[in-house]
């Protein structure tokens, strides 16, 4: 019977495992061997640094022709002028997929794609990411009542949530621009001494501040790039 697993599982052995049809979704593989394998009709998509595949370094071949390269890249910089080179591209590519959207009626980005989050909602769920991991435990403020956690983290206590407001796209934009600028100015003045800093995330415990900048560009980078990947299938039924 199929199994999830989740957590800490870093040094982990799997021999004679048929993981076929399997899903792996936001881990860590880095050092990973996997040898005596076979990968058919295999379909991965990750950030690409030194990959050999039968004794052959396949990373520059993939990273020069990947579109979201070398923004994928750059989502864990090492130092606050990093970050905020990051933060830049990470605007200017969400501005573009903004205005994609604003070409598709309201009641379109309402809809759910494929049983995925609909265009409003994933603004939400941004809304919900920054203050989970930047609003309330770096600045201290509260999570606004639009958020809209994953799944996994509904039932979890968050204060302020309500799950019963259904905004309009222009609302929620409203939002996530006032999140957004705050995280700019943020980065703006943070020190290289501040991202070590023990900061407290409801449900995640305690993290190094650079891990909830990083999680926050994570989320902005993933959801940008499912929202370009329903936006075209709400384009061509349109």
């Amino acid at each position: 019977m199929p199994e999830e697993f989740e957590g800490d599982l870093a040094g982990a052995v799997f021999w004679g495992a048929d993981l076929s049809g399997a899903r792996f979704r936001d881990v860590n593989l880095t050092d990973a061997k996997i040898s005596h394998a076979w990968l058919v009709n295999v379909d991965i998509d990750a950030l690409v640094d030194t990959v050999v595949i039968n004794g052959v370094d396949v990373t520059s071949y993939v990273n020069e022709r990947d579109p979201w390269y070398p923004l994928r890249g750059m989502l864990r910089p090492p130092d606050p002028e990093g970050m905020r080179a990051t933060w830049a591209a990470l605007e200017d590519e969400w501005a573009k997929t903004v205005a994609r959207a604003q070409a598709l009626p309201e009641d379109e980005l309402q809809r759910s794609v494929n049983g995925e989050w609909s265009f409003a909602q994933t603004l939400r769920h941004l809304v919900f990411a920054m203050d989970k991991w930047f609003t309330a435990p770096i600045l201290g403020g509260s999570f606004h009542p639009i958020g809209l956690p994953n799944s996994g983290s509904v039932d979890f206590p968050w204060p302020g949530l309500d799950y019963d407001l259904t905004p309009s796209v222009s609302d929620a934009l409203a939002v996530r621009t006032d999140r957004a600028t705050r995280f700019r100015d943020y980065l703006g003045s943070v020190a290289a001494t501040d991202l070590t800093r023990p900061t407290l995330v409801l449900e995640n415990g305690t993290n190094p501040r650079r891990e909830c900048i990083y999680t926050v560009f994570e989320e902005e980078f993933w959801h940008n790039r499912y929202a370009h990947r329903d936006l075209a299938l709400l384009e061509a039924a349109n």
